[in-house]
């Protein structure tokens, strides 16, 4: 099947059509460019140009025109301003503007649920369901600025929630459904929020998951919150506190369907996302209405070319950052996107395939590891499908090995559609770097930075290098960068300020090829130094991953008395496959082949599963800590199985 052997070669071409009918094409042409590289010179050359052409472009409205687009205080960038003395809501270019024109009546949103039930959403549906739920807000005494904790699955009416609380001013904290009561305990604390939207529960696998038990505990840890706003998804007898609790739809019927948008500042926060740090408590990076939507927008609307006519799929959870970039994204641009709420591959394992013929869903997005998930299914659930909708496929989350990248683009883009593989991060409000529809592809590998971002590939003295592993870092602003982490300022600047003067450090190992194409190697406080040279994981685990015995593979450095650390990796096997010596001598083989004996990992271990985040991130940092068995394994609330990390104490 495998068809592109090594990362050398050009496996995707855009066509003529398809880069012509781009709109990076038509943005390119408006502007007098005659290549993506020329285009993007200029935009980080003169990033308050960009912006301000991009907001234009987009016919982006305000309800007061900004008189300058970028204003650094005291020539210290880390703490820029945007879009000055105008005034905004990210609703009025979400749903206000859509409303008022023809679009009034397209689809917004469409959701199926693993139980089969669906529900379509127009502009005009929106906007009635998010005004109804913010006059309920506001009779709650929610006003400007106070924090909502929104810990809810996959549905509409989570969507709607963190709309309803843009719409007056209020700043959303989106929770992965997945998390315990500490986890959300700890982050209603941060903020201090007022109110938490939740639901009773939600479906995987055919069985009941309940989420309002949880919420209970987390409440009983949380004293700032006053009320809980509990959403009925699966209809089942559930806790109940009179003083605090209120059911959805008793509750809004009380409201209705007009309220005023709140006018704001460009730099309001309107939402604080928390992500998990290597050590310490997690951290509330704040996003304000003229950022992380408007970076949402530019990458979807230029690099992945979404069009009003397009349905955007990103599998993913609103308490991680594709969720509330999918959302405010999309309708910023006009478009549709479709939320699922179940496994994707339950009941059978065609499921998500099926959703895509179903709904005719153009632009798909998938982590890498759940293409490897899906691969251990015979074929016949995905050619029995078709697939002829899609236009574009994305992935973002971690660095791709070859035999995964190759199923995708053969087995669902049939060689003809472009991966646009996209990583950055919450901090970013997108990408960092990504493709297009006017850039050639390599297996694995990023076209180059998003219009707009400066990166830059750097040794440890800060300087640009070429052809070999570096930092990935930003040197100049970004509209979607974050404003720091909530009430934290210190902290902010310790992360990615304080290696390079004036540079942010993002923390991802890069290579950029003689071609100009990138690679990640992974996080640099994951990267592994043997014998004084340094590897990525990702590609010690590509180079396993790449043995038709091996499913997964996680690479972690460990001490080592002679050469400095180590590297032993943690391996699953595809199934029917016997653990035993003679296969991991194999592996081992195929280590010291591919990567050279002197780094080849010598330790191999095998586990049923590797510990992961919900969007499927390689814990490494605690995937070493459990197996060096220190006592702090740090935050472990993004975690999606426990038994991931029994796994690695049992490894074998």
């Amino acid at each position: 099947m495998v068809r592109w052997n090594t990362l050398d070669q050009i496996a995707w071409k855009p066509t003529e059509d398809q880069t012509c009918s781009s709109r990076l094409y038509a943005f390119l042409r408006k502007h007098g460019f005659d290549s993506y590289e020329s285009l993007y010179r200029k935009t980080v050359q003169d990033v308050s140009w960009f912006w301000d052409a991009f907001v234009k472009d987009l016919n982006l409205e305000w309800y007061q025109s900004y008189q300058k687009v970028l204003d650094i205080p005291a020539a210290d960038w880390k703490w820029a301003k945007w879009f000055s003395g105008g005034k905004m809501n990210l609703i009025r270019n979400a749903i206000d503007r859509h409303i008022q024109s023809t679009r009034r009546n397209q689809l917004a949103v469409v959701w199926e649920g693993e139980e089969g039930k669906s529900q379509k959403l127009s502009y005009y549906d929106l906007n009635r369901a998010v005004s109804q739920l913010a006059n309920g807000l506001k009779a709650l005494g929610i006003k400007k600025g106070d924090r909502i904790g929104i810990f809810m699955p996959m549905t509409p009416e989570c969507v709607i929630s963190t709309l309803a609380a843009s719409k007056i001013g209020a700043i959303f904290v989106p929770l992965f459904s997945g998390y315990g009561a500490q986890a959300i305990a700890s982050r209603l604390n941060d903020c201090e929020a007022k109110l938490l939207m939740t639901s009773d529960g939600f479906y995987r696998r055919g069985k009941k998951i309940s989420m309002k038990e949880t919420a209970d505990e987390a409440l009983a840890l949380s004293p700032t919150v006053k009320h809980c706003l509990v959403h009925r998804r699966i209809g089942d007898e559930i806790p109940w506190d009179e003083a605090r609790d209120l059911d959805w739809g008793e509750f809004l019927n009380r409201f209705s369907f007009h309220c005023e948008t709140e006018i704001m500042d460009p730099e309001d926060p309107y939402m604080i996302i928390y992500t998990s740090g290597t050590t310490g408590k997690p951290k509330g990076t704040v996003h304000v209405h003229c950022g992380f939507p408007f970076k949402a927008a530019m990458d979807l609307a230029y690099h992945f070319d979404l069009k009003p006519e397009d349905i955007l799929f990103w599998f993913s959870d609103m308490g991680w950052m594709m969720g509330p970039w999918e959302v405010a994204g999309t309708l910023t641009v006009g478009s549709t996107f479709f939320i699922y709420d179940g496994a994707p591959d339950y009941p059978e394992p065609d499921r998500l395939w099926n959703l895509i013929e179903s709904y005719g869903i153009t632009m798909l997005g998938l982590s890498p590891t759940v293409i490897r998930a899906f691969m251990k299914y015979s074929l016949d659930g995905v050619r029995k499908r078709d697939l002829s909708s899609l236009r574009v496929l994305g992935s973002t989350g971690e660095p791709w090995n070859l035999e995964a990248w190759n199923w995708y683009f053969e087995e669902i883009g049939k060689k003809k559609i472009p991966i646009i593989n996209y990583s950055g991060g919450t901090e970013i409000s997108g990408g960092i770097l990504a493709c297009s529809f006017l850039q050639s592809l390599k297996p694995c590998s990023f076209a180059g930075p998003t219009l707009g971002i400066a990166a830059d590939v750097v040794n440890e003295k800060g300087e640009s290098i070429e052809g070999e592993v570096g930092e990935l870092v930003i040197r100049k602003p970004w509209v979607g960068m974050t404003r720091g982490f909530w009430k934290d300022p210190k902290r902010y600047e310790e992360t990615y300020w304080s290696r390079f003067s004036d540079v942010w450090v993002h923390g991802d190992w890069v290579k950029k090829d003689e071609e100009g194409f990138w690679f990640i190697e992974g996080r640099s406080d994951d990267t592994i130094k043997v014998a004084g040279k340094r590897i990525g994981p990702a590609e010690v685990e590509s180079a396993f991953t790449a043995h038709p015995a091996v499913s997964e593979a996680a690479a972690i450095g460990i001490p080592d008395e002679l050469k400095g650390e180590s590297i032993v990796c943690f391996v699953v096997l595809k199934p029917n496959t016997d653990p035993d010596e003679k296969l991991r001598e194999e592996l081992r083989k195929t280590g010291e082949k591919v990567l050279g004996k002197a780094v080849a990992p010598q330790l191999i271990r095998f586990v049923r599963e590797i510990p992961k985040t919900r969007n499927g991130k390689v814990m490494r940092r605690v995937i070493r800590a459990k197996y060096l068995r220190l006592n702090d394994l740090g935050d472990l609330s993004g975690l999606e199985s426990l038994g991931a990390l029994e796994a690695i104490e049992k490894s074998f």
